[in-house]
């Protein structure tokens, strides 16, 4: 039967950047030829599984499976929009540097360029400036502004 949102599925993936370097999978193999097992050693290589439609997967993995059945394979590419969306400058974020640095010292931590920073709302920036004045944080998705592609097999679909 053809897989519809709601339904419960069990794939296995490849991620990779529209240049083809994989950043993500749950295929041990591919992990291992590509390095990707190595820079992540913590990683565990299995396959997912999800429910469709929900909020795991990007939009344009979901869009995709509809549709599919147990066996089937494809290889899609994901725009920024069905992915993590454009980068967005309403997404960088300005703070007075004096006053970020007394709240990170307030937690233990110095401020640097490339630290993550949780906010209020859940969201993780990273530190990607700072002066004497302005400390600037970019709230934008890693992702954000790529064109993603992706290798699905569908294991499993209830």
């Amino acid at each position: 039967m053809p897989i519809e949102t709601g339904d419960s599925v069990t794939i296995e993936y490849t991620a990779r950047f529209a240049d083809g370097l994989v950043f993500d999978t749950t295929r041990k193999d591919v992990a291992e030829e590509t390095g990707l097992a190595e820079r992540l050693p913590d990683r565990e290589y299995e396959p997912l599984t999800v429910e469709v439609g929900d909020d795991e997967l990007i939009e344009g993995v979901n869009d995709a499976l509809i549709g599919m059945e147990a066996g089937d394979e494809t290889t899609i590419t994901v725009p920024p929009e069905n992915a993590y969306g454009e980068r967005s400058d309403d997404s960088i974020v300005e703070y007075p540097t004096v006053e970020f640095e007394q709240i990170l010292e307030s937690e233990g931590r110095s401020l640097e360029t490339g630290i993550q920073i949780g906010s209020e709302d859940g969201n993780v920036g990273e530190v990607t400036h700072i002066d004497p004045e302005i400390t600037r944080i970019d709230f934008n998705h890693q992702l954000a502004g790529e064109t993603l592609e992706f290798d699905l097999e569908v294991l499993e679909a209830d």
